[in-house]
């Protein structure tokens, strides 16, 4: 769906902030990456699904062997691009997280072998013999060579409660799938300043995750924040988002820009108490380190 482009050349744009009740423009709040990057291998797992879709060519020009062999080959192939593309995107959030659990299910490991049965079964609809055995060698490895294999490891785990890392991860998982409903409720209101305000908030509210992944024991004060601000403010969201689509009210705009707000300021809030928490725990560490150094001498 086309939309309005906003900026400072545009129809009634403006590229001063808003002001604040002085006349003056008010400051814009800081804006941080959240981490989340383009998928890196994005092309390449398109152009997999696109080359799997190929095996039709000699499934439907050949005989009736070749029939059942292309098609076998399709949508071995076709799998193994999907769990590509599965572990490629489980792969980035390994990466872009500081403490992390490895993926469950291998799925680039479990890809390669299907990439190399599914070369195997289309060659043998032309190639006797070994050949087939060969093409699922080299295509498995070129695959592995291509996307990489799953992470095998934790990482930052170390000396950490395993039991307190996995309730901090399904706390994370539930609050993200809140955030991706905001995100996309707000689609609705086909308003792209809007988009970005709410990006804004789940950059803020990311920050706390990140935080509460660090040192797990911030679950309990933070927890209130990952589910009933969180439930609410999806809610809020996809309320606002119909409403506005139809009426286009500025005072609802408004209204919800200022709830934005609200809770970017106090998770922004509660974020920097955690932390100063985290640092108050550091210090007494070392305090009590120190002064049993200084009793050993």
């Amino acid at each position: 769906m086309a939309q309005r482009f906003g900026g400072k050349y545009s129809p009634n744009g403006d590229s001063r902030p808003p002001a604040d009740g002085k006349g003056q423009p008010a400051p814009i709040p800081p804006h941080r990456f959240d981490g989340k990057r383009p998928n890196r291998a994005g092309a390449r797992v398109n152009f997999f699904f696109f080359a799997a879709l190929t095996m039709l060519v000699p499934a439907f020009t050949g005989g009736p062997d070749a029939l059942f062999a292309g098609l076998g080959a399709t949508g071995i192939l076709l799998l193994a691009a999907w769990l590509t593309r599965e572990g490629t995107r489980a792969h980035q959030e390994y990466d872009d997280r500081r403490i992390a659990r490895r993926p469950a299910i291998p799925r680039k490991i479990f890809a390669s072998v299907l990439t190399g049965a599914g070369l195997a079964l289309a060659a043998s609809i032309s190639q006797p013999g070994l050949a087939p055995i060969g093409f699922a060698i080299a295509g498995g490895l070129l695959h592995l060579m291509a996307f990489g294999p799953d992470p095998l490891r934790d990482k930052g785990t170390e000396g950490i409660d395993t039991f307190q890392t996995d309730r901090v991860a399904r706390a994370v998982e539930d609050a993200e799938k809140l955030l991706a409903g905001m995100k996309d409720a707000i689609l609705r209101a086909n308003d792209r300043a809007l988009e970005a305000r709410v990006d804004r908030f789940v950059t803020t509210a990311r920050a706390m995750f990140r935080t509460i992944e660090a040192d797990p024991r911030d679950l309990t004060a933070a927890r209130k924040y990952l589910t009933v601000y969180l439930t609410g403010a999806r809610d809020a969201t996809v309320k606002f988002a119909d409403l506005y689509s139809q009426n286009r009210d500025p005072a609802t705009r408004a209204d919800y820009e200022s709830l934005l707000t609200d809770l970017e300021t106090n998770f922004a809030a509660r974020t920097q108490t955690l932390l100063s928490d985290n640092r108050t725990d550091l210090d007494v560490e070392i305090g009590v380190l120190r002064e049993r150094l200084q009793r050993d001498h």
